[in-house]
């Protein structure tokens, strides 16, 4: 969701640092996630964006728009809607601590900074775009201190949550971890 927010920012001509500006865009966006067979979809004012939200230059100004209080604000009100009437299963830098800090389950996902940036050089190749693993692994340690230093919301761990360390697990591997501490959670709730 903020990914989409930096994108009508940057494609508005607005500067990621101004705040007010970013504010009163981030209030007329309608960001809306949906379903798509196994897959979500990210809608911008109606498009489709998924793809285009993960492209470079939204990757680095997604920090600076996600820091402006504003921001944080219209969007956390936009996850909890969510799930007003159902169960949702979100990802977040603050989702745990901050939108669902009572979240039956929270999963806090680790991987080596090696890791992360081999997963967005992957991603970024199948889309034809090649960037260097160094160059990758400095943007996302960057991205990482921004996010856990920014006065609101800081990227942290919950509390209670599980850490999870997917460095050297696949996708099925991550899946089912978190499929079977969910399957222990209503199991538990279930014999109440």
């Amino acid at each position: 969701m903020y990914r989409a927010v930096t994108l009508k920012v940057l494609e508005s001509g607005v500067d990621p640092d101004d705040a007010a500006a970013v504010s009163r865009l981030a209030g007329a966006a309608k960001v809306e996630l949906q379903r798509s067979g196994f897959s979500q979809r990210v809608l911008l004012d109606g498009r489709d964006v998924t793809d285009r939200i993960r492209d470079t230059d939204v990757t680095r100004n997604v920090s600076a728009v996600s820091s402006i209080r504003m921001v944080r604000e219209a969007m956390v009100r936009e996850q909890r809607a969510l799930s007003e009437n159902q169960g949702v299963v979100l990802e977040g830098r603050d989702i745990g601590t901050v939108v669902f800090p009572n979240a039956d389950l929270k999963i806090f996902l680790l991987a080596s900074l090696e890791a992360r940036a081999e997963r967005r050089r992957k991603e970024l190749m199948e889309r034809g775009a090649d960037t260097s693993l160094e160059t990758l692994k400095q943007e996302i340690a960057l991205r990482d201190s921004l996010d856990s230093t920014r006065k609101e919301s800081p990227l942290k761990r919950a509390d209670d949550a599980i850490e999870l360390d997917t460095s050297n697990l696949t996708i099925d591997e991550q899946v089912e971890f978190v499929v079977r501490k969910a399957k222990e959670i209503l199991e538990k709730s279930s014999n109440r």
